[in-house]
């Protein structure tokens, strides 16, 4: 395993690590590139949580791809588009970089958890979004990434809201015009990529409505989704093991059920 640190923008303190497999050339069949997930764990945009990092990240990595995580500006600075420029920056960079982070650069997915399942979600829908290209050049499209794999993302700016992280993303208060832009269900096209989700259904912090919501549309787009809601468990499981304080053999299944559409989606095996 070889890790890499850098920087997605100059003038950021967000943070990319990235876990490299290197090319395996001795076997019969030659593994010289690999897909990559990049990793945007939650935190309400006040924080980046540790327990949405490397635990998940390991996962990914054991099963044949190369990973991301991005620490991305929270607070007063997760606002005017910086995390979307942020995560937009990394993905385009990784492409750029391919050969040398041996990665595919047509087979790149953006994973979140929580509020940062808003911010990969935000990715997948407002790539090419006519406000971010005010403030951030996409590179023709270079940002667009090519599967989203969301856990109990915030999606809504509704009554279902998760009221504290659209505040910091937005900058806006309830009931203000840029606090509802980031209802991402709203911006759902058919330029939206594929995507996972799973939610559990007694989640009461961010409600499963939220994924409910982006279900609906998808599905109203035409964007192949695959979906699982869990009947039991709370918020910000991860992956559901004692190492995260959320053990939960059943809801863990998700990982699993992910690892095999993205298998599918890709077309990769290891």
């Amino acid at each position: 395993m070889e890790k890499i640190v850098f920087s997605p923008l100059p003038d950021s303190e967000a943070q990319v690590v990235g876990y490299l497999h290197e090319p395996i050339t001795e076997m019969e069949i030659r593994r010289e590139k690999y897909p990559c997930v990049i990793l945007c764990p939650g935190g309400g945009y006040v924080m980046v949580s540790q327990r949405e990092a490397d635990p998940v990240a390991l996962r990914f990595f054991a099963a044949g791809y190369q990973v991301f995580t991005l620490t991305y500006s929270v607070e007063d600075k997760a606002k005017d588009f910086r995390p979307l420029k942020e995560l937009s920056e990394t993905v385009v960079q990784i492409r750029e970089r391919a050969e040398a982070y041996y990665t595919d650069p047509t087979r790149v997915a953006v994973c979140g958890f929580s509020a940062g399942g808003h911010l990969a979600c935000s990715l997948g829908t407002m790539w090419d979004d006519p406000e971010l290209l005010k403030v951030y050049d996409n590179h023709g499209g270079k940002n667009r990434p090519d599967a989203m794999i969301l856990g109990y993302p915030v999606i809504t700016a509704d009554e279902f809201a998760h009221v504290g992280s659209i505040e910091h993303v937005s900058g806006c208060q309830p009931g203000m015009p840029g606090y509802e832009y980031f209802s991402l269900d709203r911006h759902v096209s058919g330029k939206t990529c594929p995507a996972f989700l799973w939610h559990t259904v007694p989640d009461d912090c961010v409600p499963v409505e939220n994924s409910l919501k982006l279900m609906a549309a998808l599905k109203k787009a035409g964007v192949s989704f695959e979906a699982h809601l869990f009947p039991e468990g709370g918020h910000g499981m991860s992956v559901c093991t004692k190492e995260v304080g959320s053990e939960d053999p059943h809801n863990a299944q998700w990982m699993d059920l992910c690892l095999k559409w993205l298998s599918k989606e890709f077309s990769y095996t290891l």
